[in-house]
């Protein structure tokens, strides 16, 4: 390599650094901005990214192994947390797991043809139908509950007790956020004062 050559390459510190300052901010919320740089919210926004595509892999193993579909599987269990003694309705399990009505009613009404979920009506309101695991999908999620407690275990277990309330009032904070940044969204990209209003 000749001199003149050597000369002319930049050391690569350099080089990455120059590429870093033609990138525009990506937030300008001063919290997330560190020294000026938003380097720390891009690698927090990878984690997240990173941790949401495992998540997915984990609900769609689990759901592989009882015959359904992950999104079913997130809907089998919502209903076991929720049903209490006499059931739940579909708008409680949408609530809970961010989704539409539509969605959960759609769903459960496959796994009520598979016979993992019992429908029926309310006796205070005949229009709610109310959900609940059958007899057979107890069973069924039985089969899994050490797989399921195996995995959430090693998951979440780099979490204290501290840090698991601050995570868990830190995501439920960002559900909020988030729904405004996809009100802005499906807004055309319009003020975002419209999407902090339609998301309340």
């Amino acid at each position: 390599m000749s001199i003149s050559k050597t000369a002319r390459r930049r050391p690569r510190a350099d080089r990455v650094s120059e590429a870093a300052s033609i990138l525009p901010l990506t937030v300008s919320h001063p919290p997330l901005l560190k020294g000026g740089s938003d380097k720390n919210f891009r690698s927090l926004v990878h984690d997240l990214l990173t941790i949401s595509t495992r998540m997915e892999l984990v609900r769609e193993y689990l759901g592989s192994h009882i015959g359904v579909s992950g999104p079913q599987y997130s809907v089998l269990v919502a209903i076991a947390h929720l049903q209490g003694g006499s059931g739940t309705s579909v708008s409680a399990v949408a609530e809970a797991l961010h989704v539409s009505s539509a969605f959960v009613a759609s769903e459960t009404g496959k796994l009520a043809r598979r016979r993992l979920v019992d429908k029926r009506s309310s006796t205070d309101d005949r229009r709610v139908v109310l959900l609940s695991i059958s007899a057979a999908g107890r069973t069924t999620l039985g089969r899994i509950g050490t797989q399921i407690r195996t995995i959430n275990d090693l998951f979440f277990g780099a979490l204290d007790a501290k840090a698991f309330t601050a995570l868990g009032t830190s995501v439920a904070s960002l559900v909020t956020s988030s729904r405004q940044a996809i009100q802005f969204i499906n807004s055309g990209g319009r003020d975002p004062q419209i999407a902090l209003e339609a998301a309340e």
